[in-house]
């Protein structure tokens, strides 16, 4: 059966996203780096805090810092925002933030070194941190082989330009869907590629395991693709040194343990990683993406 398309209005609306995409990039790529990343922050800790998102941050900080006081919460807010802001003006301009070798940093650069020298794939795993687009352009322009993975935009126009644009910076990502998006990804490992895929948003059907002391659905193919093929899980993160300058950090591998028992193995993967975002967050909490919907809907529906 054939899947229908989009209405014609709502293909009208996708183009004027569209358009509306190319006018903010021209207006970006126009101005110096550092300007779009302070524009960027004071846009959205302008209007964040008029959006329901916000509050979706606020209970988000509640649960990772219950001690914590009004003060300080409301501190961590408006530095979320800052980082948040900074991150998604920043995304329009990445190619001229990598071209600058001064504003990106590479801590452990090594590690990435010893990975393809070896010549045997890795799981790299991470987070939503600081500008989390960064990382991925460290993995292509290393000499690791990667395919890095991502979610698809709903809106195939601005879809189109942002995959156009990130070849920019060497970064050529594909969306797994289903067993599709599985296949490829087997496949890369099996040829001896690595795969890098963020671990720390809501996952629905995925492994329950806790994280800041409640249980959330985290997505378990990482650690499954790790166990699967004898390798590691390789964590990476990014940390905002100044406006829009920054340091990749390449974190010691996880190693996997196989008992035989592989539901088992992959929900100790998953505490893994579960634990190594923690200790990011906790490290560096302005520089978390806060507004997502982390933790089960019912901890939401209380909270509003």
């Amino acid at each position: 059966m054939t899947q229908a398309g989009p209405s014609r209005w709502q293909d009208f609306l996708w183009r004027l996203e569209a358009l509306a995409f190319d006018a903010v990039i021209l207006l970006a790529r126009a101005l110096p780096v550092d300007a779009v990343s302070d524009f960027g922050a004071w846009f959205f800790k302008t209007l964040g805090p008029l959006t329901s998102a916000h509050r979706v941050a606020e209970t988000n900080l509640r649960i990772v810092f219950p001690q914590a006081s009004d003060a300080e919460i409301r501190r961590l807010l408006r530095a979320q925002w800052d980082n948040t802001g900074r991150t998604f003006l920043e995304l329009l301009i990445m190619d001229r933030i990598i071209g600058d070798p001064d504003r990106v940093e590479v801590v452990n650069a090594a590690r990435l070194r010893q990975i393809a020298a070896k010549k045997e794939p890795v799981v790299f795993v991470s987070g939503h941190f600081s500008n989390f687009e960064v990382m991925p352009a460290v993995i292509v322009n290393s000499p690791v082989v990667s395919q890095i993975t991502y979610r698809a935009m709903n809106n195939p126009y601005v879809e189109a330009r942002v995959r156009d644009y990130r070849f920019r910076y060497g970064v050529r990502y594909f969306a797994p869907k289903g067993g599709d998006g599985a296949r490829e990804l087997l496949a890369a490992l099996g040829r001896g590629e690595s795969v890098a895929l963020m671990n720390d948003q809501k996952f629905n059907g995925g492994v329950a395991a806790p994280f800041f002391g409640r249980t959330v659905h985290t997505a378990p193919g990482p650690s499954r693709l790790a166990l699967r093929f004898d390798t590691v899980l390789q964590p990476m993160s990014v940390q905002r040194k100044h406006k829009a300058r920054f340091r990749v950090v390449v974190h010691d591998p996880i190693a996997l343990t196989k008992t035989g028992d592989m539901a088992a193995d992959i929900e100790a993967g998953v505490r893994k990683v579960n634990a190594f975002i923690e200790a990011q967050v906790l490290q560096r909490p302005a520089e978390w993406f806060w507004t997502h919907r982390r933790w089960p809907s019912e901890v939401y529906k209380r909270a509003r």
